[in-house]
């Protein structure tokens, strides 16, 4: 006879969790006492909006589910925000959720949500258990639902009075992941296009990759000669210093790239779902009949067809895929060769940091010293604001699983998720980029790296704006600030005071020797970055907005 508090951490424990964060509420004490010696680790935070994310990151970066676990009502609101991010980035993930005891449903009892009809859009499956016995099957299936075909969360609701029933029921197993393949008619097929193709093109994206995929799809693009982007924000997925990168398919494209993948003849979608970052608005490709002959490899079957009608749809996840391309073979002299080498040198002349800038800090010079002193195997993290644009476009990801940013665009992603991937990787540097603005959003979460001795460096831009509203703005409404700009804290005294390690630059020439010394206190770190907010873009300053709008 076990309590269902006890059956919970044994399902865990059975299907591979090794932690998860929190935010403890009383709707499941009997749950964190079967934790208590578990041997799973578990990560305190001060929101359930950074647990939730701190979630999303260790699926972001492992493949396998990230566990949290929240309250009732506000608890699981607040968590609502990392959920948003796992659904829309394709990120396993399972959010338990403390309930209402069972007799006082539909009462709109005490922090009362029922769940299944408010996270339906949040979650690929939302369940409450009722029956203690259950808890294996559910959550085993929780498992398999996170993991399989296109990956997101999973919720589960754990009434307070359930878990706290004595009952017999089955040892939980491994839930059993579920792999699509391609078919050989389909990789003939996509051998004969790309045979028939002048002008071709791979996009990365999406998720269910590995290091092997990774390395797989390095080896076929030098084999073939095939430019290859990644999608939004999933960098990380190509090195940018092969000779077949072509550059960042998202925000603020570059505009020769923009062009070469509107004129190719060809296009491999693999594991992208081409939405709206990544198409620059629906433009890069014609709905529902692109021009290009499409070619789209997606986990999920639903995906295929959803806004593109593809030429070729193959149902499998990219590492699948990528591993049946080894015995593809690759022409002697591809005719569009050439064509990739000069977008590779685009690519580099694009994401060559700009020398110079409004105001005493100019954060080009930053990003080159950034690039010249972090090892490949940094992981970066970030959340959304026109910061995140000098990281974007400036750094080049060269090594897999070095990037964990929200494609979702939410703000306070960036440094929650550098808490869950120093705690996953101790032995790497993980840097977090963050905007004033952004980092407030769960800036207390700074303590839970203090808690666990976790030292990461946090690259705080402070421009005292919102500054991608305020660019907006500035173009709608040139001139007319309103409720874009921001009064911060000090940022050196709020590391300290948290127990953490502090710096303010000023000037450019202090960044590094401020990194250096972050670096060496083995602390989390805040590095505050006094940026003009002139400088709202890397080619445009405020004013320049400003007068080609009035």
């Amino acid at each position: 006879m076990k309590t269902g508090g006890q059956l919970i951490v044994e399902a865990l424990k059975a299907n591979g969790a090794s932690r998860v964060s929190c935010v403890p509420g009383e709707s499941y004490l009997a749950v964190l006492d079967a934790l208590y010696d578990s041997g799973i680790e578990v990560l305190v935070c001060r929101q359930e909006g950074g647990a939730a994310m701190m979630a999303d990151c260790w699926g972001r970066l492992t493949g396998e589910p990230g566990i949290c676990m929240v309250t009732r009502g506000p608890g699981a609101t607040n968590a609502s925000a990392g959920l948003h991010v796992a659904m829309q980035d394709s990120i396993p993930m399972i959010l338990f959720i403390g309930q209402v005891q069972r007799d006082a449903r539909e009462r709109e009892a005490f922090q009362e949500v029922e769940y299944r009809r408010a996270f339906t859009e949040f979650a690929k499956w939302v369940g409450e258990i009722d029956d203690a016995r259950r808890i294996p099957e559910f959550v085993t299936r929780a498992f398999a639902v996170a993991t399989s075909g296109r990956p997101g969360p999973v919720v589960l609701t754990l009434p307070e009075d359930m878990l706290m029933d004595a009952v017999e029921a089955p040892a939980a197993q491994h839930y059993t992941r579920v792999e699509a393949h391609p078919g050989r008619a389909q990789l003939a097929r996509f051998g004969d296009l790309l045979k028939e193709a002048r002008r071709p093109m791979i996009i990365l994206g999406g998720t269910r990759w590995s290091e092997d995929a990774v390395a797989d799809i390095h080896d076929f693009a030098a084999r073939f000669h095939l430019p290859v982007g990644c999608s939004f924000r999933r960098q990380m997925l190509f090195d940018h210093m092969h000779t077949s990168y072509a550059g960042d398919v998202g925000i603020g494209i570059n505009p020769a790239l923009a062009k070469e993948i509107k004129d190719s003849d060809l296009i491999l979608l693999l594991g992208a779902r081409m939405s709206e970052m990544p198409s620059s608005g629906y433009t890069l490709l014609d709905i529902p009949y692109p021009s290009q002959t499409i070619v789209h490899v997606f986990p999920d079957p639903e995906e295929l067809g959803r806004i593109y009608r593809p030429d070729l749809a193959i149902c499998a996840a990219p590492a699948e895929f990528v591993a049946a391309l080894r015995d593809l073979e690759a022409p002697a002299s591809p005719i569009w060769a050439e064509r990739t080498a000069a977008m590779h040198d685009a690519y580099l002349k694009w994401s060559t940091p700009p020398e110079t800038g409004p105001g005493d800090v100019q954060m080009g010079p930053i990003m080159t010293w950034i690039e010249h002193n972090t090892p490949k195997t940094a992981i970066f993290t970030n959340g959304a604001g026109n910061y995140a644009t000098w990281l974007h476009r400036f750094h080049r990801f060269q090594a897999y699983n070095t990037q964990a940013a929200p494609t979702s665009g939410s703000m306070g992603y960036g440094l929650p998720a550098a808490v869950a991937a120093k705690q996953l990787f101790p032995d790497r540097e993980v840097v977090c980029f963050a905007g004033d603005g952004c980092f407030m959003m769960h800036g207390q979460e700074f303590i839970t790296a203090v808690r666990y001795d976790l030292p990461i460096i946090t690259v705080l831009v402070n421009n005292g704006t919102y500054g991608t509203i305020r660019m907006h703005q500035e173009r709608e409404f040139p001139g007319r600030v309103s409720a874009t700009d921001l009064v911060n804290p000090d940022f050196v005294a709020f590391a300290q005071a948290y127990g953490g390690h502090g710096e303010r630059v000023e000037r450019t020439d202090d960044f590094g020797p401020a990194y250096e010394r972050a670096r060496r206190s083995d602390k989390p770190a805040i590095i505050e970055v006094m940026l003009s907010p002139e400088a709202i873009t890397p080619t445009r300053t405020l004013t320049q907005i400003r007068e080609k709008t009035a």
